[in-house]
């Protein structure tokens, strides 16, 4: 089987953004008021083959506690969506 995987990383709540506040701070300059608490984070998509979607599903749970995430300062979900979706 081989599925395609999103992984969507983001700073843990409580953790300073300064992209995300600089972001705010440009659309509000830009005019567009009401905006708060902008996040930044990383979109990160791959392919990866295993046996069932079980056993991928372990794999990438620890390629993101072990390199795709920091997990002291960020949290991260995933998806697994099997080819063609």
């Amino acid at each position: 089987m081989t599925a395609r995987v999103e992984v969507f990383v983001q700073l843990k709540d409580g953790m300073l953004d300064p992209q995300g506040k600089t972001l705010e701070h440009a659309l509000e300059a830009l005019g567009y008021s009401g905006v708060e608490n902008v996040r930044v984070g990383k979109w990160i998509t791959f392919a990866v083959e295993g046996g069932c979607r079980e056993e991928i599903a372990g794999r990438v749970d620890e390629m993101c506690r072990r390199l795709l995430a920091n997990t002291v300062i960020e949290r991260f979900t995933y998806k697994l969506l099997e080819d063609g979706e």
